[in-house]
């Protein structure tokens, strides 16, 4: 993870997440979604599916993601860059997600997180992603964090 943490830190690393993500799909789509670049690098990751806000079709992005109980945190961080991952707005349109996790397909509902809820949960994000607290420093924005919970 040491490597990981290293190259995540850069701060041309926004310019290059496009690439990055259509490696990952590629990848993904190759092994039928067994092997991941966040894999590779020992992070836990997920592929999330919200349904666009316009088009209504399916979007698929790979994420870091934290495990945490009953529950996965995840981070609009786009390393750090000035703007917003497309997938924070699809989300937020409607919550209802679908999330590749640890092999298995889940159906999930997000929720944002605000507050002393959202400051407990990046503390555990960044203690299993430290460059999260070097995205923060990097963005004007606040980097919004969601919870997954299973869809009852």
């Amino acid at each position: 993870m040491p490597l990981a943490v290293r190259i995540g830190a850069v701060s041309w690393m926004p310019r290059l997440l496009p690439a990055i993500v259509r490696t990952d799909k590629a990848l993904q789509g190759a092994t039928g979604g067994r092997l991941t670049i966040l894999d590779v690098a020992g992070l836990p990751n997920l592929m999330l599916t919200t349904i666009g806000r316009r088009s209504g079709q399916p979007r698929s992005n790979p994420l870091l993601c934290v495990p945490d109980g009953d529950r996965i945190l995840i981070a609009g961080s786009y390393f750090g860059g000035p703007k917003e991952p497309l997938w924070v707005k699809n989300l937020e349109a409607n919550p209802a997600v679908t999330a590749r996790y640890a092999g298995r397909v889940h159906q999930l509902t997000a929720r944002r997180l605000d507050g002393a809820e959202r400051a407990r949960a990046w503390r555990t994000m960044v203690d299993t992603w430290p460059n999260f607290t070097r995205y923060e420093q990097r963005t004007q924005r606040e980097i919004k964090v969601f919870e997954l919970v299973p869809r009852s």
